[in-house]
């Protein structure tokens, strides 16, 4: 039997989202074969966070809250950087613990610190290369991301352990870390917490029949950040494009986050989508079908009579309970992202017995068998609708 060792897992903002998700099912694993389990992060906002962060389950030390995200509109990366390094420095030399084993992931900065001020052993997790997630669109930009980018693969080669999220991103990360190439790299998708799933299929939790409209015979699904990345207008140019969606209702439930000016902006942009959907260029792709003008115009007019505001609801930052009662109510899960890193989503999905809709790239073609537990199509409209 191993001995029981003190983890201390180092998250710079400890909210909702894939990352997030994995360093606490982690966390929950380790601490179900006896190790004591602790997080110190820069950001845990109560009302914005997983439930077992907030219960009890863990011991949640936040550090340097103060520092700024951003400075003058930019520097994201930089106040990232910084936020890391504090909460690295508290661990060492402020707080009480003694770790056998420091888990780190999305910034790898703190690495040297902790070989250096202390014996513990480090993995790292990464979850996909930080410098391939931002462009140079401009010498200055190129120049500010330059020493960033050197010192993430430098750090990033320091860890003890170094583990990736699926073959997809191991490949990536072999091609952005030259350097590292005799560092040998772990495959660990990230999982589910099965006890969690079970309770919510075993208890048959679904929504409420006055969250759905009484005509929704198919319900489509989509759960991700309101991202643009996350490509999240994909799934409602299908659902338009879907001869009969008159019987179909569309939930996208998406992380948000107030301070996050991208999630604040591009949900409002996806609902101004909805509002302006109703646009001649839009059926363009129809009009072989409706060659007279006035063919194409009624057709329109039908669709704004069917109402498709009514065929699509948004929301914000479920729960964990709220996400079980969408996924065992739903027909199918679409999942939009193309070439995403892995993605866990397909993973619940699946594992709640729902087919998955997704693009043929990246993490899901590890995970989703297409025709057997859902489809891997072209990232377009016409093959999600297809599918669907």
């Amino acid at each position: 039997t191993l001995l029981s060792m003190q983890v201390v897992f180092l998250h710079p903002d400890l909210g909702i989202g894939g990352a997030e998700r994995l360093v606490v099912d982690a966390a929950l694993a380790l601490k179900s074969k006896g190790h004591r389990v602790s997080f110190i992060t820069a950001h845990h906002d109560r009302a914005h966070c997983f439930e077992e962060t907030k219960d009890g389950t863990f011991s949640i030390n936040v550090a340097g809250d103060w520092l700024p995200r951003k400075i003058m509109g930019g520097f994201h990366a930089v106040c990232a950087y910084i936020r890391m390094i504090y909460i690295t420095l508290y661990l060492v030399f402020a707080s009480s613990f003694k770790p056998d084993v420091v888990f780190c992931d999305q910034i790898s900065v703190c690495i040297p610190i902790i070989r250096l001020a202390s014996r513990a052993k480090v993995v790292f997790y990464c979850h996909y290369p930080d410098k391939l997630l931002t462009g140079r669109e401009s010498w200055m930009k190129w120049l500010y991301r330059k020493p960033l980018d050197w010192m993430e693969e430098r750090t990033t080669g320091m860890a003890h352990f170094v583990l990736v999220n699926s073959h997809f991103t191991a490949r990536i990360f072999r091609g952005a870390f030259t350097s590292l190439k005799d560092i040998e790299t772990h495959v660990l998708h990230p999982t589910i917490n099965s006890t969690t799933f079970d309770k919510a299929m075993n208890s048959r939790l679904r929504l409420n029949n006055s969250t759905l409209p009484s005509t929704a015979k198919y319900i489509f699904l989509s759960i991700n950040r309101y991202e643009r990345k996350k490509n999240l207008e994909l799934a409602i140019k299908a659902l338009v494009s879907h001869d009969d969606w008159g019987m179909t209702h569309f939930l996208m439930a998406g992380g948000y986050d107030e301070r996050v000016s991208e999630n604040v902006n591009h949900h409002k942009e996806l609902v101004r989508l909805v509002g302006d959907i109703i646009d001649f260029s839009f059926y363009a792709n129809h009009l072989h079908n409706y060659i007279e003008q006035g063919q194409l115009i009624q057709y329109c007019l039908n669709k704004i009579k069917m109402g498709i505001n009514l065929k699509i609801t948004f929301l914000r930052s479920v729960t964990s309970t709220q996400k079980m009662a969408l996924l065992s109510s739903s027909t199918a899960v679409l999942y939009t992202p193309s070439n995403e890193h892995f993605g866990i989503v397909p993973v619940e999905a699946m594992y709640m017995k729902k087919p998955v809709i997704g693009v043929n790239s990246g993490g899901p073609k590890e995970t989703i068998l297409d025709g057997i537990t859902g489809f891997l199509c072209k990232g377009d409209a016409e093959s999600f609708a297809d599918a669907m």
